[in-house]
């Protein structure tokens, strides 16, 4: 039997390798995400393990958020020399480092990253921990003179002599580039510009007597815990946090699994996503082989091979193809993270390929992986391959299957479908966003089960209404291509199934993408009354410049500031709910139409007052008058008044749980040294908008990173931004579609070899070679286009209970992209047609007599 089994899989290993590269793609995915990721972890483990000091000291910071404020949080300079004192330290070290600034060249365009990794100026302290070493010119002295990293210098074309602008919170000065630093450790893909500590501290504090962090050096043999201790008994409050090296880059590592863990998951889902449509690949290409070899199965039933054997011997052959798939994917995983991190150099990540990091677990999952999928995938063709009778070698019918009734796959199919309907329309009818969203899930993969399991179900009476016109169009080859559909439902329905996945994924995304732009638009329209909105173009704060110099151009009405800052707020109901909270100045009304449960604008941003969203508030007992503890940062707390209640249909998203905000006098008491994230413009009288733009861009042209928008660029901004999703659902697609495409090949290449006696009897009484291949891409697109029917119907179910969830967060907008539909469908067509070309092409070149004459 093993021989047997390994010669048909040798037979048959053309037909396989249709198989194995889905097997081969999952498996690339997953092995890719975690090499990439295990390099980047150990890279960067590396270099904060060597840059971290031994003990930090750095002001407490109980509150996080996803917004920052532009404040700096400092403590006293003077520190450093008490602390210097400790017994244990052998130096103390002031350090001054910022992110909240931007630096300009001569042609006023930005030098800093626009990969998303921050702009850093710091002071500039040599020594063994430091990330980069002096490489050319000399260190900078005096408020002049800075450094600048090798890799920023090389990409903006920087040199030394050069002078670039330093736009900072205390504010705009100018340095010259004195010499580069260069790298000696992985560079982050940061921007690093170098001052000395006097001129760091002055051009970006304030002033010598503050100091955003101090670095203690242990002396030998004082362990860094136990240094730790000591400092912490000096200092004898909780005003300051304290870190060990191993603790800061731990948080460090923290900080970056984020950003990891955004890679992987995609990369995931592209292994989820090729895992779930290959296995519908693999269980068509093992049914149909099974049925072509029937009487090859039954004959061996009758030489004494009992059913065990039969069904070893298939799933020998199985584990065969998911052995050569995952080696041939672990390959091409290896691959894919090279790939990836060239893709990150290019983004200014500087990864050495050299260093690539295999773990024992990649291989391990990636053997899982294959070999699984491809195992649990043939079982039940195996199981069924048991169950050929001895007397199936004297039968003349290949095809297995074809006789049984759909009866239990239907019942099966509707208690499933009945179930995620329930599921689903409990998400509809769900008040609470986690209830509704663990519904929303459920719904999904019942649903999606319960097509697949009815597929078979659907494909007479869909096909028979998608293919009608075959006949009338194409003659007898358009009835004959409906038929060879029809023929085999359970065949039709795993083929179209693989398209299905994919085509359901973007009906429902493009729906809930769609819903999401129109809601958006609608509140953009409803609550955004300024003319202009003055932001930085990565949502930071900046400079108060901007501010000073946006309020003197001329045509200039009102200047409504907007802020935000991390609170938490101790309500009434016990419960401790961090959130992020926003400033605005009085005249609010004037560029924002906001609607009130209780109270008014006024009100809310009076002294010591805050808004809050009425929802919000029922839910944790606080009512108009409230008083509500509020804790800001740097230890600040508040006793805030609940003053208004809001009534807005508004999502809350970013961190914004609550709807909570209050004046700028508020703000700036408890969070002094902020800068403003928006700014909200309304012209004079007599001063047209297009001219107020105008004299806007003139006005922050110096600040390259500031943008104007108007509501039309806002919506833009928005719609882009959803985009992004979009494009990754398109990507999924393009996955699940190429091995779709894969699958209708293979099912259609075994069903030319199935049929190739019919075939050649075909061509006998008359049916040309261009008749063939028409018939043959005929049947392929009805598959296709059935699977796209299934897909995107499925998809817009979804699509409308995805958009019930976001109503509960106020995205109340309903909108259908009909456009995608059809270009879909269409496309789906098209796919249908390529598949076929080469199945096609080799029916049309079969030998007549040959094909005749076939067993």
């Amino acid at each position: 039997m093993l021989k047997a089994t390994l010669r048909s899989f040798l037979a048959h290993k053309g037909r396989l390798l249709l198989s194995a590269l889905a097997v081969v793609l999952s498996v690339a995915f997953v092995a890719g995400s975690l090499i990439f990721s295990d390099t980047v972890t150990r890279t960067f483990d590396r270099l904060f393990a060597s840059t971290s000091a031994d003990v930090t000291v750095s002001p407490r910071n109980d509150l996080d958020s996803q917004i920052p404020t532009g404040a700096t949080p400092t403590l006293p300079a003077s520190l450093a020399d008490r602390l210097a004192k400790v017994e244990g330290v052998a130096a103390a070290h002031v350090d001054a480092a910022v992110e909240n600034l931007t630096i300009v060249d001569r042609k006023n365009e930005s030098v800093g990253p626009t990969s998303g990794a921050p702009t850093i100026a710091t002071n500039w302290q040599p020594g063994e921990r430091s990330p980069v070493k002096l490489t050319s010119g000399h260190a900078p002295q005096g408020a002049s003179e800075a450094l600048l990293d090798a890799d920023t210098a090389e990409r903006r074309h920087v040199r030394v002599g050069d002078t670039l602008t330093v736009q900072a919170q205390p504010g705009t000065f100018e340095v010259r580039i004195v010499g580069i630093a260069t790298f000696t450790t992985t560079n982050p893909g940061a921007a690093l510009l170098f001052l000395d500590t006097p001129t760091a501290q002055t051009k970006l504090l304030g002033g010598t007597s503050a100091a955003t962090s101090i670095s203690l050096d242990a002396a030998p043999g004082v362990r860094d815990a136990v240094l730790k201790q000591r400092v912490a008994a000096e200092l004898g409050s909780k005003t300051y946090e304290l870190k060990t090296a191993e603790e800061q880059a731990k948080d460090a590592a923290a900080q970056l699994g984020g950003f990891l863990d955004v890679i992987k998951y995609v990369m995931l889902g592209f292994a989820g996503i090729a895992v779930l449509v290959g296995v519908f690949l693999i269980v068509n290409t093992f049914s149909m082989l099974i049925a072509q070899r029937t009487r090859e199965l039954g004959l061996l039933r009758a030489l004494g091979a009992d059913r065990r054997q039969v069904r070893r011997s298939v799933l020998t052959e199985a584990l065969l193809l998911g052995l050569v798939g995952s080696t041939l994917g672990l390959a091409a995983g290896i691959g894919l993270a090279l790939g990836l991190i060239q893709l990150m150099t290019a983004f200014g990540m500087n990864l050495k390929s050299t260093e690539m990091v295999i773990g024992w677990g990649t291989p391990v999952a990636s053997y899982v992986v294959g070999v699984g999928v491809t195992f649990v995938a043939a079982y039940l063709p195996a199981r069924r391959a048991a169950g050929v009778s001895p007397m199936a070698a004297l039968a003349d019918a290949e095809v297995a299957g074809l006789g049984r009734p759909l009866r239990v796959r239907g019942i099966a199919g509707a208690v499933v479908g009945l179930a995620g309907a329930a599921a689903l329309g409990g998400c509809v009818a769900a008040t609470k966003t986690s209830t509704a969203g663990s519904l929303l899930g459920l719904g999904v993969v019942l649903t999606l089960v319960a097509t697949v399991i009815a597929g078979p179900l659907l494909v007479r009476p869909v096909i028979r209404v998608l293919g009608g016109a075959f006949p009338a169009l194409f003659g007898s080859v358009g009835r004959m291509s409906q038929r060879n559909a029809l023929r085999n439902p359970r065949r039709t329905g795993a083929t179209a199934s693989a398209l299905m996945v994919g085509l359901a994924l973007v009906g429902g995304m493009s729906v809930a993408s769609a819903s999401m732009s129109k809601s958006f638009d609608e509140q953009i329209d409803k609550t955004l009354g300024a003319d202009f909105v003055i932001q930085n173009s990565n949502f930071v704060p900046f400079s108060r410049e901007v501010t000073d110099k946006v309020r003197g151009t001329d045509g200039v009405a009102l200047v409504v500031r907007q802020r935000f800052t991390p609170v938490a707020v101790r309500l009434p109901d016990g419960k401790r709910i961090k959130t992020t909270a926003t400033g605005y100045d009085p005249r609010l009304d004037d560029v924002a139409h906001l609607t009130y449960a209780q109270g008014d604008t006024a009100a809310a941003l009076g002294a010591g007052h805050l808004a809050m969203d009425a929802k919000f508030a029922r839910e944790h007992d606080v009512r108009l008058g409230s008083t509500v503890p509020v804790e800001f940062p740097a230890g600040r707390h508040g006793e805030l008044t609940v003053a208004a209640l809001t009534d807005q249909e508004s999502a809350e998203g970013f961190g914004m749980q609550g709807g909570l905000f209050l004046g700028f006098g508020t703000i700036e008491k408890y969070v002094p040294g902020g800068q403003d994230s928006s700014l909200y413009v309304n012209a004079a009288p007599g001063t047209g908008a297009d001219e107020l733009r105008v004299r806007l861009e003139k006005t922050l042209d110096p600040y390259p990173q500031v943008q104007v928008r108007d509501q039309a660029d806002y919506k833009k901004l928005v719609h882009d931004q959803i985009a992004v999703l979009l494009y990754l659902v398109y990507a999924l697609l393009g996955l699940a579609i190429v091995i779709a495409v894969l699958g209708v090949v293979n099912t259609l290449a075994l069903s030319v070899v199935e049929r190739t006696r019919e075939i050649g009897l075909l061509r006998a009484i008359g049916l040309g070679r261009r008749q063939l291949r028409r018939m043959i891409r005929l049947e392929s697109v009805v598959i296709a286009v059935f699977g796209a029917i299934l897909g995107l119907v499925l998809g817009l179910v979804w699509g409308v209970c995805v958009q019930q969830v976001l109503a509960l967060q106020g995205l109340t907008g309903f909108a259908v992209p009909w456009a995608t539909i059809v270009a879909v469908v269409v496309g789906s067509a098209v796919v249908g047609i390529v598949a076929a070309l080469l199945p096609a092409l080799r029916a049309s070149r079969m030998n007549v007599l040959a094909a005749i004459a076939h067993e």
